[in-house]
Parts: structure tokens; C-alpha cells; sequence
């Protein structure tokens, strides 16, 4: 297996696809990488040479990836929380963040439903 930013990439996949198993690389950023590092897209992960690895290495050094890029993101809704701007808020009370409604679903961002006790007639 290959590692590359400390995530072991799947031998039997593309690397096009295997890269994108880095957080923070998708396929476009995947195939930007690999034009630059001047890697044949449909190469295996398991058939790239020791040269190609360390271009490729060498490509993604030059963009925010895994931890990085999660404690950037994780900085970033501090911030909101502390600066208690709309966004903050939504994410302090654990409701969705993105304008969706919360009337009937948010169900992920809510968690499982309360139970509402009925009133006797």
C-alpha cells in the first residue's frame, strides 16, 4: 500500500480515484495534481514508480489537506461561535447551518425525534 499524507492509498484503484481518498482532494484537484506531476491518470496506484510518487507528493505539498484543512475548517466555525454571527448560532444549537427548513426534517443535524406525550380528552 501506498501513503501519501499519512492515508494509505488502495493499490488496485486509479490513482485518480485513489488520491481522492485524501480529505480535501476531489477528482478535479486529482487530476490537476496528476497533470502537473506529469503521472498517466489511468496507472494504477500499485504500478507508480518511486520518481512518479514523489512528484506526486511533492504536487499535493502544495495544497491544504487533511489535518490541516480540518483544523482550518474546525477554526473557521470557532470563529463564527465566538463572533456569534447567524452561522455561529445555527452551530452552536446544533441545527442546519444552510438555510434548509427544520419544521419536519434536519433529522441529521437535530438527532432522533422526541416524543411528545399526548394530552387525554
Amino acid at each position: 500500500m501506498v501513503r501519501v499524507k499519512g492515508v494509505d492509498i488502495p493499490n488496485n484503484k486509479r490513482i485518480e480515484i485513489a488520491l481522492t481518498y485524501i480529505y480535501g482532494i476531489g477528482r478535479n484537484l486529482s487530476n490537476k495534481i496528476l497533470k502537473d506531476a506529469k503521472v498517466d491518470i489511468n496507472k494504477r496506484a500499485n504500478e507508480l514508480t518511486n520518481d512518479e510518487l514523489g512528484r506526486i507528493r511533492d504536487e499535493i505539498a502544495k495544497y491544504t489537506t487533511e489535518g490541516d484543512l480540518r483544523r482550518e475548517i474546525s477554526m473557521n466555525i470557532k470563529t463564527q461561535m465566538e463572533i456569534n454571527s447567524y452561522r455561529g448560532t445555527r452551530h452552536k444549537k446544533g441545527l442546519p447551518v444552510r438555510g434548509q427548513r427544520t419544521n419536519r426534517n434536519a433529522r441529521t443535524r437535530k438527532g432522533k425525534g422526541k416524543v411528545v406525550a399526548n394530552k387525554k380528552k
